[in-house]
């Protein structure tokens, strides 16, 4: 990790810029710079869908480095997709100061997630740019590659291997539906950058990220913006069922060992777990299962094989383990009732985090001057959880309309 010494000399600068406070973004240019971004995979209901390492991956990435260079700045593409936009400061022997996120989306994504926190690293940067400015160290915006692990799962897999959580030889072998790797497909477009992907070979001095909160507080509250102070535990789950494929109309029912029946008893045995204990509803635990992949897929044959996705979140990894604990031990009960064999693959874990103190900080002070008091523990998982990992980060969220988020109505007003 960046030493103090290191971080203190990239935030403390040689010299005192009077005008810094009262230097203002353009508005109407960073919700038209939005706008632009979204030019590539928007979709007629408003929403996003551009999957990691496609084609309109690659052309929003060709606009980046196009639009970041007006500024001044050089480019660094890493192993893993990971673009680096970096404007030269006056000691350039600092490692840069990073504004981050991802210009990914969900399939059926919106506007702002992801795109926002890049959006507002490159409103930062013109800002500078324009006031002709030369900030002590240099500063980075990066777009990490692959934030949402919708198509090569899981989720933050770029960042996490410059955070050092992967290997780049296992992020570059996930692979998508049709069998196609990340690796592959960064190639295609152009993107499979030689900087070796790691802290060690291309580091940052700190990380900062905006983005939409994801959630109802801050919307309910009416507050623009939030001081975030971590990101609460998460882990993935690949829950293999194995029943006997069987006629529908021949079989007597008492003679079935049906999958998909014992997988839907799963999936209300999952929420009842969290929702029917009032100790880990009320401490913010979470599971949900929103993957189901059966074969053979015919309607007059029971399902044989199935393959779940289950999500658990809680603040705490204790909660965490213990909501896990109580699924393995339903889903062991009601396989034993069907006659199916279970398999619980874990797959993916993100523990809970608190983000750096002087760096939290940095942000809370900013947040007051514009009267935002609200401090928020993230239920999502960031680039910044394993930007974390390796410097002082932290993170700024902003309202969205009703929380929603991962939905083409996802949406935060321009004002905010």
């Amino acid at each position: 990790m960046a030493s103090t010494t290191e971080i203190g000399a990239a935030f403390a600068g040689a010299t005192v810029v009077p005008h810094y406070r009262t230097l203002q973004i353009n508005a109407t240019r960073i919700n038209a710079t939005i706008e632009a971004a979204c030019t590539w995979g928007n979709t007629p209901d408003g929403g996003m869908n551009r999957l990691a390492a496609n084609e309109d991956d690659k052309r929003v990435r060709a606009w980046f480095i196009e639009e970041t260079a007006k500024c001044g700045c050089t480019h660094k593409v890493d192993e893993m997709g990971n673009i680096f936009a970096i404007r030269p400061g006056e000691n350039n022997t600092l490692p840069p100061i990073g504004i981050g996120s991802h210009l990914d989306t969900q399939p059926t994504g919106g506007k702002y997630d992801g795109i926002l926190g890049v959006v507002s690293g490159m409103e930062v940067l013109r800002t500078i740019h324009e006031n002709d400015i030369t900030t002590y160290a240099p500063l980075a915006i990066v777009n990490w590659t692959n934030e949402e692990g919708a198509r090569f799962p899981p989720a933050m897999l770029c960042s996490g291997v410059w955070g050092g959580a992967f290997t780049t030889e296992y992020a570059h072998s996930r692979s998508d539906a049709s069998g196609i790797t990340l690796r592959d497909e960064l190639e295609a477009i152009g993107y499979l950058g030689h900087t070796p992907c790691s802290y060690e070979a291309n580091p940052l001095s700190a990380h900062f990220e905006v983005h939409i909160e994801q959630g109802p507080i801050l919307d309910a509250a009416e507050s623009a913006a939030a001081v975030v102070q971590g990101v609460q535990s998460i882990r993935w789950y690949k829950v293999n069922v194995t029943g006997r494929e069987a006629h529908t109309g021949t079989t007597p029912m008492d003679r079935r060992s049906d999958a998909l029946l014992g997988a839907a008893e799963m999936i209300v045995a999952t929420n009842d777990i969290v929702t029917k204990d009032s100790g880990l509803a009320a401490r913010g635990g979470r599971a949900t299962i929103a993957v189901i992949n059966s074969l053979p897929q015919s309607i007059n044959t029971i399902a044989g094989k199935l393959e779940l996705g289950l999500d658990i979140r809680a603040p705490s990894d204790a909660d965490v383990a213990t909501i896990e604990q109580l699924c393995r031990r339903r889903f062991a009960t009601i396989s034993e009732k069907h006659g199916l064999t279970l398999n619980v693959d874990n797959f993916w874990v993100s523990p809970a985090l608190s983000f750096d103190p002087r760096m939290v900080d940095c942000v809370r002070h900013s947040a007051q001057e514009i009267g935002c008091t609200m401090e928020l523990v993230s239920g999502a998982g960031h680039d910044s959880v394993y930007t974390a990992r390796k410097v002082p980060t932290a993170m700024i969220f902003v309202r969205c309309r009703d929380g929603v988020s991962h939905n083409p109505a996802e949406y935060s007003r321009p004002e905010e």
